[in-house]
């Protein structure tokens, strides 16, 4: 059974890479149920609503996270009704359907641990480690998605973490049809706060006196004040459908990731290389260990409108730049597909699941 603290009904980085390796497990032949919060009906079959979520800030966002006393009870019967062979936690501490199934189980556990704080650090770990170093060790095994999350979580946790990197269903993305498009296209995704830089990137785009448009998908707390800046040539297409979505990402001649701190990995910008979409993003530890600077995307220092320009522009202006860009991140995507990161967690179920026998 895989659990997830964030609502499966919400988009999000955690959500997703849930849903996805559900999806490959089973076409590997392994029987999965997936458990965690929904707003409404679960989003598809073999999910297991445990109730609604709260929003919380959180890590310069906002976390869908279900808090009622109900979640525990509930994320407990349903272990006790399917019985399963091992857990597969994500944020295995966050507090929800996780924690209550790590503190309330003697069911074998594998804990996979995201989370990547400003400045390299969390508060919350800082403040509550004794109590978070007790309640990780109940964990069988520990993974990581990458050195940045694998750092952040041997400071704050101690232990030893196997890092296996999130995946991407890469057909999905590699099959789309490009959405039309009459001009060439610089693609945002993402949530509009701080951390995730639009607003830096409206900053370069103003001046970057390019025939392009730039599509901005998502939404956000900063969504009204972003607009405000009446930016030309913006189109804010809000939350769009992942159809949708792919397509786009096939259509647009940049995909810009202008991250400031706070990513643990890009998985976004694997979708980009699944796309063939060449990649201009901040020069960020969770994005570089992704796409290496000059190789899979050109990176660029975070927080700079004028270095993210210049970027944008090297992209838009050389063709054989964009070319390289994607004949190298085609290459790179094919070790984040989701079905070879399945079948790297296969043998630590198993080895969880000996451990406790």
């Amino acid at each position: 059974m895989i659990i997830s603290p964030y609502s499966l009904s919400s988009a999000g980085g955690v959500q997703g890479q849930v849903l996805s390796l559900a999806h490959a497990l089973r076409d590997e032949g392994v029987q999965v149920r997936v458990l965690g919060p929904c707003d409404g009906p679960p989003p598809e079959p073999g999910v297991i609503s445990v109730g609604p979520s709260t929003r919380v800030p959180s890590n310069g966002s906002i976390s869908p996270i279900a808090a009622s006393k109900e979640v525990r009870p509930r994320t407990l019967e349903a272990l006790r009704t399917y019985e399963p062979d091992v857990m597969h936690l994500h944020e295995p501490l966050v507090p929800g359907a996780t924690a209550a199934a790590l503190l309330g189980s003697q069911i074998p556990s594998v804990g996979t641990f995201h989370a990547a704080m400003k400045s390299g650090r969390s508060r919350w770990y800082r403040v509550f480690r004794p109590a978070a170093r007790s309640v990780a060790s109940n964990l069988t095994l520990r993974t990581a998605v990458s050195e940045e999350a694998r750092r952040l979580a041997e400071e704050a946790l101690a232990g030893e973490y196997t890092v296996i990197p999130n995946g991407v269903e890469l057909e999905r993305f590699a099959t789309s049809s490009p959405w039309p498009a009459d001009r060439r296209a610089i693609l945002f995704v993402g949530r509009h706060e701080e951390r995730k830089g639009l607003g830096v990137l409206l900053d370069a785009f103003a001046e970057l006196e390019r025939d392009a448009v730039l599509w901005v998908a998502g939404d956000g707390p900063e969504t009204a004040e972003l607009r405000a800046r009446n930016v030309p040539n913006v189109e804010w297409l809000g939350r769009v459908p992942f159809d949708e979505l792919t397509r786009r990402m096939q259509a647009a001649s940049v995909f810009c990731a202008p991250s400031l701190y706070g990513e643990s990995f890009g998985v976004v910008l694997v979708e980009a290389m699944a796309a063939r979409t060449p990649i201009v993003a901040c020069d960020i530890p969770g994005y570089r260990d992704v796409a290496r600077s000059d190789r899979e995307a050109v990176l660029v220092p975070p927080a700079d409108p004028a270095g993210l320009r210049l970027g944008l522009r090297r992209v838009l202006d050389d063709p054989s730049v964009a070319e390289q860009l994607v004949e190298a991140g085609t290459v790179r995507a094919q070790g984040y597909s989701m079905a070879s990161v399945a079948r790297r967690y296969l043998p630590l179920y198993e080895q969880a699941a000996a451990l406790r026998s």
